[in-house]
């Protein structure tokens, strides 16, 4: 009898040995496929609805990896940047590397904040000009509205001076754009006119199918020019030469042989620095997320198209992500390959 009870214990001990290495390994499984485990992580992104796209992309992959993502604020370029030098938010996605570079270094650079990867390479910033003004009347650089007559082909408002289409205060392009107007001698010829960019280009769109001239900024990735269309419906403008607001002339401002006097630029995934340093996985995945200049125009044509609402723009992502599955996956391999 002893020698049963005996064996019915070793027997238990046993299981419970076997129940524990089981769940060991179903933690340790769990800890490899979502090493955020559920660590809260706050994204921060511009307020510019057709940007929330690669947000939303950012964002799924995070909590594939485990983390709890908050709801995202949306602010202001300058603002963002602080938020995260001072822990009130996580990450973003919103970073142009160069036009916004004062911003982060004004929130401290890279002593606060660390810039992880490249969300979008390669884009575009400039002056456009629709194309039949510009070969009706030969203008090819901004420098042309110098000249009275060709400003007024472009004036609106009836003060005789060209009126750009340009940014909304508080935006990097705004202090650019009037370094260029003072630079270049174009005070007394042309004005910038700021506020909500969406509604300037709204008038800009409606003036040109009208067959008006239009002048105005815009930047790719955008819908802009899935409307007005760079060598079909406008032109770039050249710059006479390159002049940046930091005098920094050493910075690549051409494009297919054309001035168009900002920086090609790219858009950068950028987080505090203490919780990178704490969220490995994370830094790792951020870094790895990219998608094309053309991809996001695409999607931002849908915007445009009236798909507007937080879960269109949530589609958009889930559409992208099924559509480079495989490679949405290398990201996350990558990220739960990180040594925590």
């Amino acid at each position: 009898m002893q020698l049963g009870i005996k064996s019915l214990s070793t027997k238990v001990r046993a299981l419970g040995a076997i129940s524990l290495l089981t769940l060991s390994l179903a933690n340790g499984a769990n800890a490899t496929s979502q090493p955020g485990n559920g660590t809260l992580i706050r994204p921060i992104f511009s307020s510019v609805v057709e940007e929330r796209f690669r947000g939303e992309i950012a964002m799924a992959g995070l909590q594939e990896l485990g983390y709890q993502v908050a709801e995202p604020k949306e602010t202001e370029y300058a603002t963002l940047m602080l938020a995260m030098a001072f822990d009130e938010a996580d990450f973003s996605v919103h970073l142009w590397d160069i036009l916004h570079d004062g911003f982060y270094q004004k929130a401290g650079g890279d002593a606060k904040l660390v810039k992880v990867g490249e969300v979008i390479p390669g884009v575009l910033q400039g002056y456009l000009i629709d194309k039949k003004t510009a070969d009706d009347y030969d203008i090819r650089s901004l420098d042309d509205l110098k000249k009275p007559e060709i400003a007024r082909l472009f004036d609106i408002d009836g003060d005789g001076k060209a009126d750009l289409s340009g940014c909304n205060p508080g935006w990097g392009c705004e202090p650019v754009i009037n370094h260029h107007i003072a630079s270049y001698g174009l005070d007394k010829t042309v004005s910038h006119h700021r506020g909500p960019y969406f509604a300037l280009m709204a008038d800009t769109i409606s003036r040109y199918q009208a067959g008006k001239p239009i002048l105005y900024f815009t930047w790719v990735p955008q819908w802009i020019s899935g409307v007005l269309v760079p060598g079909q419906d406008v032109q770039w403008l050249e710059v006479p030469y390159s002049s940046l607001p930091d005098g920094n002339k050493g910075v690549n401002t051409t494009f297919e042989g054309k001035n168009l006097g900002f920086a090609i630029d790219k858009v950068m995934a950028v987080m505090g620095r203490d919780f990178a340093a704490q969220n490995p996985a994370a830094k790792t995945f951020l870094s790895l997320v990219q998608l094309s200049a053309g991809e996001e125009s695409a999607q931002n044509l849908k915007v445009k198209q009236g798909e507007v609402s937080p879960a269109d723009i949530k589609r958009h992502a889930q559409e992208w992500i099924s559509a480079n599955r495989d490679t949405f996956d290398g990201w996350l391999e990558q990220a739960r390959a990180t040594i925590n």
